[in-house]
């Protein structure tokens, strides 16, 4: 059967068809590096070609995954049981950008970057940012509900995201949400849909709210040879009402292996935080003020401000240069990204420590320290199995550690194939069968993204 749905979808596709297994292998992984190689591959302009195909799939009960540019760390792009990916990285236009309203309208595969610097000259920016944000696309945002650095002070993708166009599993075409600041007519399906990781349907375009470029932007390093203190010292900020645009961390780990691979002059340190403000010049310059007071009250060895844009630059190397490092330390790593209330950051990050000697692994610690969302790197040697166990027994560990601090297993990298046996243990099997319930309301048959969440 499935063959004659192919020979179909070739019929429409054409030069935008892929079956031969040295074509199709490059979109059988993500960045977890899982293997799961689809069928074809077929590549949509429009959201009628996407129609036409969803369609076809239906009429023969043949799974479909939609996929970016298959950045996610947590499978949610894989084609576990084969049949078709849908690439929509060729649907990838700026449709609209509407200067009265603040608001753009783009296609699913326009990459988060792109977005940004077409927006400039506009005056305007799109706030979420994940550090993913030069490969992502804004479809793949949508689907994990993706953040970044900036999420402490703009929030998340479902904070800016007003409308979809949506294909569902039988073919129909609907639209979710509009340009008006205000809208509650029916349910929210446009926020059901996002951070849903394309199991429900597949995103064509999107309605995104814009924000104004701020007049001022100061960016700080603080150095602490103490890592609870620079995680006390991120509850104590926020306490006393100053919200940055983002405060980062970098531990002692991933310190040792950014200044070993680049050499830019680190300091020897337990933690650095990477704190950046922006508004209008007297509240950035107060803001300044405020933190650099309360981050040597904290115990800081060291306060910096970039003085430009070059410096500010320079400062957000350390950051931005763990993930590509880590290859250092050991050849395999289990890469989480849990999140606890931001009270709870300090206590979270001494677990994490107790955990990485009891198993006797380096566990490296960064990211965004302002919203409480820790990306917990188990490093291990893919080639010694007593080390591969125990880098499963420790994300265990740190899965349990989290809830218990009343935190959640993902803050931005969705659940995927890679934590769906830790689904439950947070949300219980009552909101795991609600979850089911609303699946089969919009895909009777499970043919968009199965296997991912449970589902």
């Amino acid at each position: 059967m499935r063959k004659k749905a192919y020979k179909k979808l070739k019929s429409i596709f054409k030069d935008r068809y892929l079956d031969e297994k040295i074509d199709t292998i490059q979109y059988a992984y993500d960045a977890t590096q899982k293997m799961y190689p689809p069928d074809v591959v077929i590549f949509p302009k429009t959201t009628e070609e996407v129609s036409q195909a969803m369609k076809i799939a239906y009429k023969y009960s043949i799974p479909v995954v939609p996929r970016g540019w298959g950045s996610g760390f947590s499978g949610g792009a894989l084609n576990i049981d084969g049949g078709i990916c849908m690439s929509l990285e060729l649907m990838n236009k700026v449709i609209e950008i509407d200067d009265d309203n603040l608001i753009a309208t783009v296609e699913a595969g326009l990459v988060n970057y792109e977005l940004q610097e077409i927006l400039k000259p506009h005056g305007l920016f799109f706030p979420p940012d994940p550090s993913s944000w030069k490969f992502s696309t804004i479809g793949g945002n949508i689907a994990e509900n993706a953040g970044g650095p900036r999420a402490v002070k703009y929030g998340v993708m479902k904070d800016w995201v007003m409308g979809l166009e949506l294909v569902l599993a039988d073919g129909s075409i609907i639209r979710s949400g509009s340009k008006n600041v205000k809208d509650v007519a029916g349910y929210n399906i446009t926020h059901l849909i996002v951070g849903s990781e394309g199991t429900l349907a597949v995103v064509t375009k999107a309605l995104l709210k814009l924000y104004p470029i701020p007049e001022y932007k100061k960016t700080m390093q603080v150095v602490f040879d103490d890592m609870s203190r620079a995680a006390q010292t991120v509850s104590s900020i926020i306490k006393n009402k100053i919200i940055p645009t983002s405060i980062e961390f970098i531990d002692r780990d991933a310190i040792k292996t950014v200044e070993s691979a680049l050499h830019i002059g680190l300091p020897k340190a337990d933690a650095i935080l990477v704190i950046e403000v922006d508004g209008d010049l007297c509240s950035v310059d107060e803001s300044v003020n405020k933190i650099e007071m309360l981050c040597k009250q904290g115990g800081a060895i060291n306060f910096q401000v970039a003085q430009d844009e070059k410096e500010a630059d320079e400062l957000w190397i350390a950051r931005r240069s763990i993930s590509p490092t880590l290859k250092r330390i050991a050849d395999g790593k289990l890469n989480e990204d849990i999140v606890v209330p931001r009270s709870k950051l300090a206590e979270m990050i001494k677990l994490s420590q107790d955990i990485s000697k009891k198993y006797n692994l380096s566990i490296v610690n960064f990211g965004h320290a302002g919203d409480g969302n820790i990306h917990v790197n188990i490093m291990y040697n893919t080639d010694k199995k007593d080390e591969v166990e125990k880098a499963n027994k420790a994300m265990n560990d740190i899965f349990d550690a989290c809830l218990s601090l009343g935190g959640a297993i993902s803050g931005e990298h969705g659940i995927g194939i890679t934590k769906d046996a830790f689904l439950e243990k947070q949300l219980g099997q009552r909101s795991i069968n609600l979850f089911k319930d609303i699946k089969r309301a919009f895909d009777p048959k499970n043919i968009i993204n199965p296997h991912k969440m449970k589902l």
